[in-house]
């Protein structure tokens, strides 16, 4: 019995390691399985045949970095050929010149859709910028759409012939700013705000205290506005042979054009059905008319040809970088999550940066509205340390404001679009309690304190004069603090500093003017300026931070299922309105500064009509 129980045990063990190794060495297989493919496909990569068309879909998302993806995404996009939703700019940007000196590309093929992806007012600029570059070698650009957006036809504005469907639109009627209120909503529910706050234009904190804008929003939102349009018709005006007055006359009695409309008034070339547009690339590409379709190759699969992806970090071989460090989304406290710029999380990115010897300068590309003051500090300072040692240039994108601006000031350089929103040089504080709301439902609270502000950041009750008064002189110490930095680092007076403050939003193209931005260009204008004032002549390579995950890595990380696929239906009004509501709240959700104080952007700068942000 003792031998039958010992062989038995023996037996069950042996049989738990058997299961547990097969298992392992199957997961390790399958890794190596999956990463083998991968890499594979990743070297041989797509190919392109000769008289290709290469089609840029707008429905593709372009943003400044990828995504956070699962491990089950990552192993989709490792395996499918399907196209990638979403493509970073210096990729767009990148294959777009490369097809330009590219003898098998003939020319471009922009795919209007009837759901736009995201993408902001600079990147926008910068890939209309390289699209004209494409179009001064002769090479063809052609566009196609059912329905013409703003946002669409500023880039199919580019092309050789614009081309619509009989019964599409051209929707030109300018630019509107939408902000939800939510004063009445806490009233309502009684959830109480105090705000303390300097500078007249910092209008980030009326959503929860006032139910229409104030004068001073209306007057610096109306003028980003009309700034804004001002370029945009000036661009349209240009390529399509036609004064801006004639483009703001459609704009205020039309709006809305039908597509023989369009066509008398020359903001496009033809109107045609889809075979008839298929019919066309199949004569530029020496296709036959029976044949499916044209000699054709996408953006996102262009951007992973080898040839194409190599040129993307220059010399490969040299051990000179250049680091390019993305900082987009919220600023808040501590680590932050993969949307947001937590302080401590780029602080620590770019102190390894600057004691990296092989790191011989520094781009911040910057896409932030701003939020945590304290935040802030901590990244602009390391901006400044890093200064002192090689060369940081600052690269804005969409948005760098408020707190995007207080990381940015102490750059060598700063670049920026003319449609970049940058400025909102102030400082607020928003206190929210509780207590009304809990009474109601029978919760009340007691304390005992030592000290007469132990219980300062308490949200069961509302803030005392004297508690509102130690928090507004923070508020203003940081302000000061703020325009003292900015004139240092711009070398402006203080004076000077004081008036263009007040929390105030500029365009790019002003904040030029009064000294807040060097230069006006895109991202890949300020690397080549940080290899210049690193003296590096054309031996660099170019490196990306924070570096994402393999894929290797995430498998290691998790073998958790494959989500669903990202839905292209267009959204129906109401859910719209209630994503906007969701994006408030979740700004809400963002504010997590120890004391309250924010350096932010309005909350609800938002651009309707034009789908530009």
């Amino acid at each position: 019995m003792k031998d039958f129980l010992k062989y038995t045990f023996a037996s069950i063990v042996g049989s738990i390691l058997g299961i547990s190794l097969t298992i392992g060495f199957g997961f390790s297989g399958l890794i190596f399985l999956v990463v083998s493919i991968a890499s594979k496909a990743k070297d041989i990569g797509p190919q392109v045949k000769d008289k290709s068309i290469l089609v840029f879909d707008l429905a593709t998302s372009i943003t400044d970095t990828r995504p956070v993806s699962s491990t089950g995404e990552a192993l989709q996009e490792a395996l499918s050929s399907n196209e990638f939703t979403t493509i970073t700019l210096r990729k767009v940007i990148n294959s777009l010149d490369a097809a330009a000196k590219d003898d098998k590309i003939i020319g471009i093929y922009i795919k209007g859709s009837n759901t736009p992806g995201a993408m902001g007012l600079a990147n926008l600029q910068e890939v209309r910028q390289a699209l004209e570059r494409f179009g001064e070698t002769g090479k063809t650009i052609i566009a196609y759409d059912m329905d013409w957006t703003e946002r669409e036809y500023y880039l199919a504005s580019v092309a050789d012939e614009i081309l619509i469907h009989p019964l599409g639109v051209v929707e030109f009627n300018g630019l509107s700013s939408e902000i939800t209120f939510l004063t009445g909503a806490f009233d309502k529910f009684g959830i109480g705000v105090q705000v303390t706050r300097v500078g007249k234009y910092k209008s980030a904190v009326e959503p929860y205290t006032l139910e229409k804008m104030s004068p001073e929003n209306r007057q610096q939102t109306l003028q980003l506005l009309q700034n804004i349009w001002s370029q945009y018709l000036q661009t349209i005006a240009k390529s399509r042979n036609l004064t801006q007055q004639k483009l703001q006359a459609i704009t205020n009695n039309q709006g809305i054009l039908l597509a023989n409309t369009s066509l008398e008034n020359k903001l496009v070339d033809r109107v045609a059905y889809h075979d008839e547009v298929l019919t066309k690339f199949k004569e530029i590409t020496g296709k036959k008319k029976d044949d499916k379709t044209f000699t054709q190759i996408s953006l996102a699969n262009y951007s992973n040809v080898p040839r194409v992806t190599e040129t993307l970090s220059r010399d490969l071989k040299s051990n000179n970088k250049i680091a390019v460090v993305y900082a987009e989304g919220e600023i808040v406290n501590g680590i932050g999550s993969a949307r947001q710029i937590g302080g401590d999380r780029l602080g620590q990115e770019l102190r390894k940066l600057r004691f990296d010897e092989d790191v011989k300068a520094v781009v911040l590309r910057v896409n932030s509205p701003g939020g945590s003051a304290s935040a802030s500090e901590v990244i602009g300072r390391e901006v400044k340390l890093i200064s002192e040692s090689k060369p940081v240039i600052v690269s804005m994108g969409n948005v760098a404001a408020s707190g995007g601006y207080w990381i940015s000031m102490n750059a060598d350089q700063i670049i920026a679009q003319t449609n970049t929103i940058t400025g909102s040089i102030g400082v607020f504080g928003v206190l929210f309690n509780v207590q009304e709301l809990a009474n109601e439902n029978g919760i009340t609270w007691d304390v005992v304190k030592v000290g007469k502000f132990a219980d300062l950041n308490t949200t069961s009750r509302p803030k005392t004069e004297a508690e509102l008064t130690l928090i507004q002189k923070m508020v203003d110490a940081i302000y000061e603090r703020f325009i003292t930095n900015v004139a240092t680092g711009r070398n402006l007076s203080k004076t000077k500093v004081a008036e263009i403050a007040q929390g105030r939003v500029w365009s790019g193209a002003n904040a030029q003017k009064l000294g807040l931005v060097d230069e006006i260009g895109g991202i890949e204008t300020a690397i080549k300026i940080a290899a210049e004032k690193a003296e590096l002549g054309d031996s660099w390579t170019v490196e990306e931070y924070p570096k994402s995950s393999s894929l290797e890595q995430k498998i290691f990380r998790s073998l958790s299922g494959v989500e669903v696929d990202i839905s292209h239906n267009s959204m129906d009004p109401l859910t719209a309105e209630f994503k906007k509501l969701q994006e408030e709240l979740a700004s809400l959700r963002a504010m997590n500064d120890p004391y309250g104080i924010y350096t932010r952007l309005p909350f609800n700068l938002r651009m309707d009509n034009s789908k530009f942000w």
